[in-house]
């Protein structure tokens, strides 16, 4: 597994092997950045977490979870999701450990995303170009990006 910032451990699950108290503190944690942060309420209980096929990643400093995303299978293709970190950690390497693990995890294999408009060019980095026009998603600019196979 990739390097991983100080005082942080990388995790991995697959869905249908995540136990209910680290789903549950995924969840909060999406929801403290997604629903509360971002003011986005929107359906982050879509059915996907648990499904045999989801990879769920995530780092935690002091046994908490600090960042977290999740790879899901779309007709074959895969798609990193749900990707947020903890306000406490912003700026010390999580999103980009996790991110690093997830494209890792794809190996060579095609991958997509829909990032924040502002984050492109983060996730540029890991070799994703934009796939379409950009999209409001909740209010908030997103662009579509793929990542070819190979």
């Amino acid at each position: 597994m990739p390097d991983t910032p100080p005082a942080t451990r990388l995790h991995r699950s697959t869905g249908a092997d995540l136990d209910a108290a680290t789903l549950y503190a995924l969840l909060r944690l999406r929801s403290e950045v997604f629903v509360v942060e971002q003011a986005c309420p929107y359906p982050d209980l879509d059915g996907r977490d648990l499904e045999p096929a989801t990879v769920h990643l995530w780092l935690t400093r002091d046994g908490a979870p600090v960042g977290c995303l999740r790879l899901l299978t779309d007709g074959g293709e895969r798609r990193i999701g749900r990707v947020c970190t903890a306000a406490s950690a912003r700026g010390t390497g999580v999103a980009r450990a996790l991110v690093r693990a997830a494209v890792e995890e794809i190996g060579d294999a095609p991958s997509v995303l829909n990032a924040q408009a502002y984050l492109a060019g983060f996730y540029a980095t890991f070799g994703y170009v934009p796939d379409g026009e950009e999209f409001l998603d909740d209010g908030i600019p997103h662009v579509p990006m793929r990542r070819p196979a190979g």
